[in-house]
């Protein structure tokens, strides 16, 4: 059976989505679809809206096959190791080929891109390094470092937030994986941050998480920009767990931490670095909820991807250590859900499989899993019933993989 791969967070799964999912059917002509998704913390920082269970029930009803989990040591971390861990784990599951959703849609001008920077990477590294010593955030160094290379030919836009992503995918693939095919689809409508609806049927899902905690929403407005299958999941696991999962329903676990914590003890912390820990701790003191306290850290040099980054590490208390020791390659599969299609492909494939495939807790090493418990257990502490939250923690060791007929 012909698989191939997507990297996905759907928090929540939209009709932006479901467009790639048929395209990426469509392009790559494969039997089946595998997606590669993030836990319950994702890439820009966050908690995901609900829990991996959740979306991989959203994955599994519009049509993927099988869904397996980004661990956190790869799912909240910055582009170049995100697309590692997520390349590399479509390879090992047996994906003969990939498909991302980006702004540019044509996959030669990330092929020549990468060639581009690849060829001149001292060039490129240096000037990097010295925007970022005028100040500059990372991605802005960036891509003014790529505007330094820039010649005539076929090159993406590394400004755009999918196709920086779908770069460092196909050098992730070129490192880790060249034998994947890779395949890009054109972002429909609705950009990856735009916070309004304006198309009639796809929207981001930026905008559709700011209409669900919008006490003043106009009811049912989201039907037209999610599947039937989304909303009733979404609907569910509101009822069940007595809400949804944001930044602020941690505020008061973050600040806690911070202020109980000194500068020497933070500066442990994954990605703490030049001093930031002193400006977190001040900013702490007087911040009144968590987007209060991000914007009294927010600086000209730390986009707030970053620092949301950072703070989700101080609240699972990831130290630098703990992530160094498991970012350089994952080390198992954890199957989260599948159909038929999906059983009967694991069925034919699990023999030859290199890694470890994981569908019981107790079947793990726990050493290897440690984060990704950790996240889970500090996850279910977002909701507001300690019933909810022992129902949710409960959920990771006793819930198998989703099944969907």
């Amino acid at each position: 059976m012909k698989a191939t791969g997507v990297v996905v967070e759907y928090n929540p799964f939209h009709n932006g989505h479901l467009h790639h999912l048929t395209e990426t059917k469509k392009t790559s002509g494969a039997d089946l679809v595998i997606a590669c998704m993030s836990g319950h913390f994702l890439q820009r920082g966050e908690p995901a809206i609900v829990s991996k269970w959740a979306r991989t029930k959203m994955a599994l009803a519009a049509g993927v096959d099988i869904v397996i989990e980004l661990p956190y040591a790869f799912a909240t971390q910055h582009a170049e190791t995100f697309a590692k861990g997520s390349i590399s784990l479509l390879h090992e599951i047996g994906c003969e080929s990939f498909c991302f959703g980006s702004e540019d849609g044509g996959i030669a001008a990330f092929e020549e891109t990468v060639n581009l920077i690849q060829s001149n990477r001292d060039t490129y590294d240096a000037s990097i390094k010295n925007y970022m010593n005028e100040g500059l955030s990372y991605p802005s160094a960036l891509s003014k470092a790529f505007k330094d290379l820039k010649s005539s030919g076929n090159l993406i836009d590394l400004s755009k937030p999918n196709n920086i992503l779908g770069y460092h995918y196909i050098e992730a693939r070129n490192t880790a994986a060249p034998s994947l095919q890779a395949f890009t689809i054109t972002r429909e409508s609705a950009g990856y941050h735009d916070e309004h609806f304006a198309s009639p049927s796809i929207a981001s899902a930026t905008s559709i998480r700011k209409n669900l905690f919008d006490p003043d929403k106009e009811e049912n407005v989201i039907n037209r920009y999610i599947p039937s299958a989304t909303y009733e999941i979404l609907e569910h696991y509101r009822k069940e767990f007595g809400g949804y999962h944001r930044w602020e329903n941690y505020w008061p676990l973050l600040q806690y931490k911070i202020m109980s914590s000194s500068p020497s003890q933070l500066r442990e912390i994954y990605e703490i670095e030049e001093g930031i820990e002193n400006r977190m701790i001040e900013s702490s003191k007087s911040a009144l909820s968590f987007e209060d306290f991000m914007n009294r850290v927010k600086s000209k040099r730390y986009t707030w991807t970053r620092l949301q980054r950072m703070a989700l590490h101080i609240l699972t208390n990831t130290t630098k250590s703990e992530m160094n020791e498991r970012h350089a390659a994952p080390s198992y599969i954890r199957l989260l859900g599948m159909n038929k299609t999906g059983q009967e492909y694991l069925n034919k494939m699990k023999k030859s499989l290199e890694l470890p495939l994981i569908s019981k807790l107790s079947s793990a090493d726990k050493k290897d899993i440690f984060l990704d418990m950790k996240a889970a257990d500090i996850y279910s502490l977002g909701l507001s019933s300690n019933e909810a939250k022992k129902k949710l923690l409960h959920q990771e060791w006793s819930q198998p993989p989703v099944m969907m007929r």
